[in-house]
């Protein structure tokens, strides 16, 4: 009944909340969630963002997961977007996953990111691709097939210490 080993309750973070009648002009920076329910003049960094659906963003947001239910002027970055059919995106959205509800409206790209591998380098989980084009547009006579595909090199390229 009564144990020497108690253990603590699971403790949940509670999110951070922008309420809807709430506007904030500055970057947020969390490592935890942050819901918005208000306006945000600024970027938004954080591990979980939820942009209800009277949020709006005017910034970039970079986080590891997105779920947009509102709207947003700027570049998302994430790990994994969602967009509910009531999100309003102006901005590119580079993704690993993205899931769009019909009805989402997006004006911009999707950018796919690749997941980075144990044996590829990567910062911040971005991969590093460089491309060494070293092909002329018009073919020399003689140059054969083999040459032209070895004439364009891709490497990954490691930043930093």
């Amino acid at each position: 009944m009564f144990s020497r080993h108690n253990k603590p309750p699971a403790t949940r973070e509670t999110p951070s909340i922008i309420g809807s009648n709430c506007t904030l002009v500055g970057d947020i920076l969390s490592q935890g969630e942050v819901h918005i329910d208000g306006r945000v003049n600024g970027d938004v960094r954080c591990a979980v963002l939820v942009i209800g659906e009277s949020g709006f963003i005017t910034g970039e947001i970079r986080a590891e997961k997105v779920r947009v239910l509102g709207a947003v002027t700027g570049q998302i970055n994430a790990r994994a977007v969602e967009l509910a059919k009531t999100a309003r995106i102006l901005g590119d959205i580079t993704h690993e996953s993205l899931a769009v509800e019909a009805g989402a409206y997006v004006e911009g790209r999707f950018n796919r990111q690749a997941e980075a591998t144990a044996d590829q380098p990567s910062i911040e989980g971005r991969q590093l691709l460089t491309v060494a084009n070293n092909s002329h547009e018009s073919e020399p006579s003689g140059q054969t097939e083999e040459n032209v595909k070895s004439a364009t090199k891709a490497k990954v390229v490691k930043l930093g210490n």
